[in-house]
């Protein structure tokens, strides 16, 4: 005897679209519950800063957006129990975020405290993030500062890299004074700093300066024609006549 079971093709039809709705609503569950989190861009963590510097680097921003909380407070129970290392990582995100009025304050701070010496680097990013804003007359500010530190150290590098910041910000006329200062403290210059110098004043059409640091130059390393290319050479000879 044969057994024959019935298919019920409206029951088919049903399960058919249950199991479409099921794979559907799945779908949809998926893309809700995607990680949106990898479209944000925090602050720079791990090596760079601590958690207690993130959450100071927030609270000074936010305070100084706000009336109810003052700067002062902040810098008293936050910024000022940090230890040094999270101090000048404070500094460095606030630099990194052009926050340069937060910065200078930082730095202000900073220079306070008894573990403190100068770092020519740090007044080269500081430089470099005030004059990228056009904050010039704190650019002049802070050079007058740095002169007036006391155990500057011979950091030929730092002495550099704060003179191509100067001069990218066409301040040729401090740059000048902070190869003097760089002197005066017993760092002597290479051919970098030279070469930072001359291209600056030739290309701000420096011309009485760049007589005085050829000169220089002339003492240190012959004609200063030697270390530079010879296109620059051509360059600075036709300026000059």
């Amino acid at each position: 005897m044969s057994c024959f079971t019935r298919v019920n093709p409206v029951a088919v039809g049903v399960l058919h679209l249950n199991q479409m709705k099921y794979s559907s609503g799945r779908r949809m569950m998926m893309i809700t519950m995607r990680d949106r989190s990898k479209n944000r861009k925090p602050l720079q963590k791990g090596r760079s800063l601590s958690i207690e510097a993130i959450q100071t680097v927030q609270a000074l921003k936010r305070a100084s957006k706000s009336a109810e909380v003052s700067l002062e407070q902040v810098y008293d129970s936050k910024f000022r129990r940090l230890l040094k290392f999270d101090m000048i990582a404070v500094l460095r995100e606030l630099i990194r975020q052009n926050q340069c009025l937060l910065a200078l304050k930082v730095f202000e701070d900073v220079r306070k405290e008894e573990w403190y010496r100068p770092q020519l680097l740090l007044y080269a990013e500081m430089v470099a993030a005030l004059g990228s804003n056009g904050l010039l007359e704190n650019v002049k500010q802070l050079i007058i500062e740095l002169k007036a530190e006391t155990n500057v150290n011979p950091d030929l590098r730092g002495f550099n890299t704060l003179l191509e910041s100067l001069m990218g910000s066409n301040l040729t006329g401090l740059a000048v004074e902070c190869y003097y200062f760089m002197k005066s403290v017993s760092c002597d210059p290479d051919r970098q700093t030279f070469k930072i110098l001359i291209e600056g004043l030739t290309s701000n059409g420096e011309m009485d300066l760049l007589a005085v640091i050829q000169q220089e130059a002339h003492k240190f390393y012959g004609p200063f024609w030697d270390f530079i290319d010879e296109e620059e050479s051509e360059m600075i000879s036709t300026c000059k006549y």
